[in-house]
């Protein structure tokens, strides 16, 4: 099938190589022309603008955005619209909130288009094994994407599945996410207390790749921790700063209105947030606070605290 890709970040660049491997023609659009020169280095067609590439797909258009949610799905839609016809399928596959998919459904429908939205995980690493893909959609439009949704995926009949109408797909990649954080802190916490039982000298990598195999904590999260502490085993350089997509969030937001308990995420997602705070305020005070009730002497004047 013939596909329009918009964004060729790291996931973008590596579907369009994908989809071209899979026998499909694929169109490519960036801001910066040097990701589109990669696209074409790899097999892909380039475009150097939302029209170039509207007017190299030929209608009924399949176009599949990957652009960061939130205002950059929106301009990009609005950029689109004016170069497409009646008929033509928008596949958002970026982080959008579910909410957002479900507005964007509803609008491109009132107007002849039609729209899925594709939670996609796998990374860098998805070129290689293929994607994860969570599909929102009416069946016919999630039908027509169908072919693509088969190369992008590990195989034809896994990885990949229709799970509900139009916000179903970000909604169920949402929660992925969320779990994600979770299972990646309990790793890391783990790890941690390995770590500080001197006695023993631990090899961290070592455990690593024992876990890796049979274990019952086996993961793809677990292969990329092994990988790292085999590079880098006391992760010198690196800041323990660690951000978040905001569909963290988002799964304990839902999670609350829904009455349903998710405290392993919430306190998950909490923690990337004090991983952030060098200087934090709540623990002065805390420390503070101690030394009054006649806790360990705090270094330092408590007077300015």
């Amino acid at each position: 099938m013939e596909i329009g890709m918009i964004g060729l970040g790291k996931m973008g660049a590596n579907m369009v190589e994908r989809l071209v491997r899979g026998g499909h023609r694929a169109v490519g659009y960036d801001q910066d022309p040097k990701a589109v020169a990669k696209v074409v280095a790899v097999g892909g067609e380039g475009a150097d603008s939302l029209a170039s590439l509207a007017s190299k797909v030929k209608a009924p258009r399949t176009i599949w955005i990957m652009v960061p949610n939130g205002p950059p799905v929106d301009q990009t839609i609005s950029g689109l619209l004016p170069n497409l016809t009646k008929g033509d399928l928008l596949v958002d596959g970026g982080n959008s909130n579910y909410k957002e998919s479900i507005r964007h459904a509803a609008e491109l429908k009132a107007k002849g288009f039609l729209f899925v939205d594709a939670g996609t995980s796998g990374g860098v690493w998805g070129l290689k094994e293929g994607y994860s893909l969570m599909v929102g959609g009416e069946p016919d439009a999630v039908k027509r994407l169908q072919p693509a949704l088969e190369t992008l995926a590990p195989a034809k009949d896994r990885g990949w599945g229709h799970v509900g109408p139009a916000g179903a797909g970000h909604f169920v990649k949402m929660v992925h996410n969320g779990i994600e954080y979770g299972m990646m802190q309990a790793y890391a916490e783990g790890f941690a207390v390995l770590k500080r039982k001197e006695q023993f000298a631990l090899d961290l990598h070592q455990v690593a790749e024992i876990w890796r195999h049979g274990s019952v904590v086996r993961s793809w999260l677990l292969d990329l921790t092994s990988m790292a502490l085999e590079e880098n085993p006391h992760l010198d350089g690196l800041a323990p700063r660690v951000a978040d997509s905001g569909e963290g969030r988002w799964t304990v937001a839902e999670a609350i209105d829904l009455d349903v308990p998710a405290p392993i995420i919430t306190l998950s997602l909490i923690q990337r947030l004090t991983s952030r705070d060098s200087d934090s305020f709540s623990d002065k005070l805390l420390a503070a606070m101690r030394h009054k009730f006649g806790g360990h002497a705090l270094p330092g004047p408590v007077k300015n605290v």
